[in-house]
């Protein structure tokens, strides 16, 4: 696929990013387009591989490596390359309801297991990805499709994130009555209130979920089901339900201090900001604020890097980003790490850089554990104290961090951001609906199956496996919509 010599003629070039001191003074996209010529050589990079690892999605040593939805990558990017925008959009949307969330928010595992980034710089397929959808949607080739008959069944998504919506487009498709409930003021889930306005703009969800309205998909906002919209109305009205709640529990630290003021969960931090945003402007101060404030964000991950570039935009003093791992490496350890799993490499990503850029530093400390948080006379958080800690595996194998002595700190703090993701799914619901849950508290349904022990019933995404990507929940959102359509028809025409 794409040109032959492509990956020895051009580097790899991925979305130009906006100055960070530039970018940090508002909440637009930071990263700017490439032209159709820059990605035709992306795509042009792309090698006739023989098998495409980068296209199958699968977990190795607990992280996953290529396309969990199967994306036809080869076959875009040799289509981009020859300059067939409009057919590449047709192969993009066969395996993908969205590609433009993946496009903007997804981490890549796929550029991991390209097997040009053996020895070289992976294929940029994420830029390509993002490219393909972004031109569809100026070209107008994006156009509400709604099935041509109704088979009158009636089904029930429960939650609008990622696998909610991919559960209820293709449910869709197969012309069921699809209605979607969402707790929250807008569609979305963590798509909308989740991910910054810098990282994936809401006018990118709402133009989507627009077009699923118009293909005769209905959304309710503001209703919770089981405590607004009751679970016994749920199964009258509903011929089948599908759970698509997420895993919204947040991951704690048990330290002390933890009770003190300006300790917050960094979705709380994230999504009081996303929410005053779109209301206002921020004009009406419902957030919590960063503003002349010394941040410490705990965490390492992505949502701890949106933190770092919130707090930026909102004038904070001081900002630091506390990682429990050790710095890696800038090249992936052949011997432990080997190509295809996902490469454990150093990366900066945006958050960092715009930090980097209004301090002068990279603020992340490594290999720092929490000790605990003290307080003023008020009872807010005024400092943080830290040791640095080496992992080491005991005898039964287990993975420990020990303590080591002598590197004890003391961080000044008014603002303490918890970002250590999620440890299951809220349960209210769940117990409502009397459905089974495995030993995590997920609920208990099958990969590929996606039955719960209710009968009607099912459960993809988060809600179903924990904590993961946008892509796994589009992908069980798209699998669960399968087994629901046998389920109400005998068989089913969804992939």
């Amino acid at each position: 696929m794409g040109k032959p010599t492509g990956f020895m003629e051009y580097n790899r070039q991925t979305l130009k990013e906006r100055v960070p001191q530039e970018r940090v003074k508002d909440w637009s996209d930071y990263t700017v387009p490439l032209s159709d010529e820059e990605v035709s050589k992306q795509g042009a990079r792309c090698m006739d591989c023989g098998v495409p690892t980068c296209q199958t999605g699968m977990e190795l040593e607990g992280a996953t490596t290529g396309c969990p939805v199967n994306h036809l990558i080869p076959e875009w990017n040799d289509l981009v390359y020859r300059g067939q925008w409009k057919e590449a959009l047709h192969r993009e949307h066969i395996m993908n309801n969205f590609p433009e969330f993946t496009g903007a928010a997804c981490p890549a595992p796929c550029e991991g297991a390209c097997v040009l980034a053996i020895n070289e710089p992976a294929v940029a397929i994420r830029t390509v990805e993002r490219s393909i959808i972004e031109k569809g949607f100026a070209e107008g080739w994006v156009v509400p499709e709604p099935p041509k008959t109704r088979t009158g069944k009636k089904v029930a998504v429960i939650g609008s994130g990622p696998a909610g919506l991919a559960t209820a487009a293709q449910l869709n498709k197969a012309g069921h009555y699809v209605t979607v409930f969402e707790r929250s003021d807008r569609v979305g889930g963590l798509l909308t209130y989740g991910i910054p306005e810098m990282k994936l703009p809401y006018d990118m969800v709402m133009r989507r979920v627009k077009i699923l309205e118009q293909e005769g998909i209905t959304f309710i906002t503001n209703t919770e089901v089981g405590k607004d919209y009751p679970v016994s109305s749920l199964r009258s009205d509903f011929d089948a339900v599908v759970m698509c709640g997420g895993a919204t529990v947040h991951r704690n630290v048990d330290v002390a201090g933890r009770d003190l003021e300006g300790i917050h969960y960094a979705m709380d931090f994230l999504h009081s900001n996303t929410k005053s945003l779109l209301d206002s402007n921020l004009a009406d101060g419902q957030f919590i604020s960063a503003e002349g404030k010394n941040v410490i964000v705990i965490g390492g991950g992505d949502t701890g890097t949106d933190c770092l570039a919130t707090a930026v935009r909102q004038n904070c003093r001081s900002l630091v980003q506390f990682d429990v791992y050790d710095q890696k490496g800038a090249l992936r350890d052949e011997a432990g790490n080997p190509w295809p799993q996902y490469p454990k490499v150093h990366r900066v990503e945006y958050g960092q850089k715009e930090a980097a850029a209004a301090f002068g530093h990279d603020p992340r400390a490594f290999a720092v554990m929490t000790k605990k948080f003290v307080g003023d006379e008020n009872g807010a958080v005024k400092e943080v104290h830290t040791v640095n800690v080496k992992l080491k595996i005991d005898e039964q194998g287990n993975r420990i961090r020990e303590e080591i002595p002598g590197t004890e700190k003391v961080w000044k703090a008014d603002l303490v951001l918890l970002a250590i993701g999620f440890s299951g799914p809220e349960q209210g619901l769940i117990q409502q609906l009397a459905v089974e849950t495995t030993a995590k508290s997920t609920v208990k349904a099958e990969y590929g199956k996606y039955t719960t022990n209710v009968e009607g019933v099912f459960a993809a995404g988060d809600m179903r496996r924990g904590q993961s990507l946008i892509v796994w929940a589009i992908n069980e959102g798209r699998e669960a919509a399968r087994e629901c359509d046998r389920y109400l028809m005998g068989s089913t025409v969804l992939p």
